[in-house]
């Protein structure tokens, strides 16, 4: 089954196709879409991304929206991850919030993602949500991974996700959670050939 990856980042298409069957052949977005993210969740924007890429191909779409949640900040960065001091790279963005937890005691923080299937020949949505806790490092650590990564250490861990073998990350993160239960539902759809509308999450 051919499905386009509502994203044009190379990274975070590599980690979802890693992550989906074989059965799956994934194709990543071409194409920038200027599309507002006016939700107030994860999963309120992944189902906008979704449904107006979907739209605009007229092919099946899975889209994600994920962010980093620390609780000390309330939340922040969360649904503005990707849009927090946008255009600087995610080495000064990380530098900022070590400057905001200086002095900070709690460090608790978790990766959240909402990964969404759009099908706009038949209308099936369906959702799943992945949450990884962990913690935030008290500086910047490892190569590897993007985004956020090199300061979050997941829960049972010492490395961060820039430190941690991809291997390791795509068996426990956040994005490994939603994708792993989103592709499981998309396999229960096909196998019963697109029976009714299908609306799933889990968290």
């Amino acid at each position: 089954m051919k499905i386009v990856v509502a994203t044009t980042n190379s990274h975070k298409f590599e980690e979802i196709r890693r992550i989906a069957p074989e059965r799956f052949e994934l194709v990543k977005l071409e194409q920038t879409l200027e599309i507002e993210e006016y939700g107030h969740t994860f999963l309120e924007n992944a189902i906008i991304k979704a449904r107006e890429v979907g739209e605009f191909l007229k092919s099946p779409v899975i889209a994600d929206d994920s962010g980093l949640v620390i609780e000390a900040l309330n939340g922040f960065p969360g649904v503005q991850s990707a849009r927090f001091m946008e255009g600087e790279p995610y080495s000064r963005r990380m530098e900022k919030i070590l400057e905001m937890l200086q002095g900070e005691q709690n460090r608790n923080a978790h990766f959240h993602c909402a990964a969404v299937f759009y099908d706009p020949k038949s209308s099936v949505l369906m959702a799943f949500e992945g949450v990884v806790k962990g913690r935030i490092a008290d500086r910047i650590r490892g190569l590897g991974g993007f985004g956020y990564d090199p300061i979050f250490i997941p829960l049972h861990q010492t490395r961060t996700f820039g430190e941690l073998p991809s291997s390791l990350k795509n068996k426990i993160s956040h994005r490994a959670r939603a994708f792993r239960g989103l592709f499981h539902l998309i396999e229960v759809l096909v196998r019963s050939k697109y029976g009714q509308r299908v609306l799933d999450r889990s968290g």
